[in-house]
């Protein structure tokens, strides 16, 4: 039987604090708190190009009195639905067996969170990880089992692998280099068709942070993960600490690029944690980027990875370890622009 904890959560949300903000519709953007930093009073940000539709849709979300969780949930929908986006969702490139599936992850500051990996013929994996936080007992449900749930939620059955993912993975079998490049998302983003976001070797995501005028906040990431990945494989983007991590009263933070490296050094928990220990965003991002490098050494020449972090006060930070990360910010008015993140190394 599935445990409804809708319900149980609005019974202790006067003890948690769940509801301020999280659940509870968004007003008053216009109040934000405005930071010390750059970018002062930030509200919405994420990963990528593609991210700033998504921030619209999102901003959009909480001014019609959608909550936080609504907010994220909304904006990162827009990629999953975007055929010609091949990292998220519909249109993603498969495993190399010729399989979509995707992970996905939401999570509040105050700690509620729900995951799905490996994720089947579903296009909005951020709404199966949703209704794994409210319906279920658990946090992360995968495989066969969160495509099961997913139909006994009422989700449809849709085949993900479209005729031009296809295309790109039946080319692939021919050579079968399986060698992920760094910032193929941003290499190939409008050229050739305009508003694509990713390439052949596609491997990467969106993540997504927002914060209301109280400090309170929430985050989602979702992917469809590496191109021609083995079956089975999941990356950094579903697990809590790696792909997305969200406290109270400190803030959050999200990663892109290669999984592996992320999840070696759980670095989105990292990142908060050096925030809750005194670091600015910037400062934070910067730690872990290089905590990677000195780690890995020249295991990873070549390799992409990017931390994209917002504390309660809306200011941000991001860094990466190659140049070419970008990320999409939205202020208290609901004006978005597109940043370049500083990196490590040189091209």
């Amino acid at each position: 039987m599935i445990e409804d904890r809708r319900g149980f959560l609005g019974g202790i949300a006067s003890l948690a604090g769940v509801g301020a903000g999280l659940v509870a519709p968004v007003r008053a953007f216009a109040k934000a708190a405005t930071g010390s930093g750059a970018t002062p009073g930030a509200m919405i940000v994420s990963t990528w190009d593609f991210g700033a539709p998504a921030n619209d849709a999102a901003f959009a979300r909480g001014r019609s009195g959608g909550s936080l969780i609504d907010m994220v949930e909304a904006g990162v929908m827009v990629p999953e639905a975007d055929p010609n986006n091949h990292s998220v969702g519909y249109g993603g490139y498969p495993d190399r067996d010729g399989h979509v599936t995707l992970d996905a992850v939401i999570m509040d500051d105050a700690g509620n969170v729900g995951a799905v990996g490996a994720l089947e013929d579903t296009v909005h994996a951020i709404s199966v990880a949703r209704a794994v936080m409210e319906h279920t007992p658990h946090t992360f449900l995968v495989g066969e089992g969160a495509t099961r749930f997913a139909r006994d939620r009422g989700f449809p059955r849709v085949n993900l692998l479209t005729p031009e993912a296809e295309k790109a993975w039946r080319d692939w079998l021919k050579t079968q280099n399986y060698k992920p490049v760094a910032n193929s998302e941003t290499g190939t983003y409008g050229a050739g068709r305009p508003g694509t976001p990713g390439g052949a070797l596609d491997h990467d995501t969106i993540g997504m942070l927002a914060r209301d005028a109280s400090g309170r906040m929430a985050g989602a990431c979702t992917t469809s993960g590496m191109a021609f990945k083995m079956r089975g494989r999941l990356g950094d983007s579903p697990q809590v600490g790696s792909g997305l991590y969200v406290e109270r009263g400190v803030g959050g933070a999200t990663s892109t690029g290669l999984g592996e490296e992320v999840t070696r050094t759980v670095g989105t928990a990292r990142v908060v944690a050096s925030m809750r220990h005194g670091m600015s965003p910037q400062a934070a991002c910067e730690e872990a980027a290089k905590h990677i490098a000195a780690l890995r050494g020249d295991a990873i020449k070549g390799v992409q990875v990017g931390f994209l972090a917002m504390d309660t006060k809306g200011r941000i930070g991001a860094f990466c370890l190659l140049p070419g990360f970008t990320y999409a910010v939205t202020d208290a008015a609901g004006h978005t622009r597109v940043e370049k993140a500083p990196s490590l190394f040189k091209a």
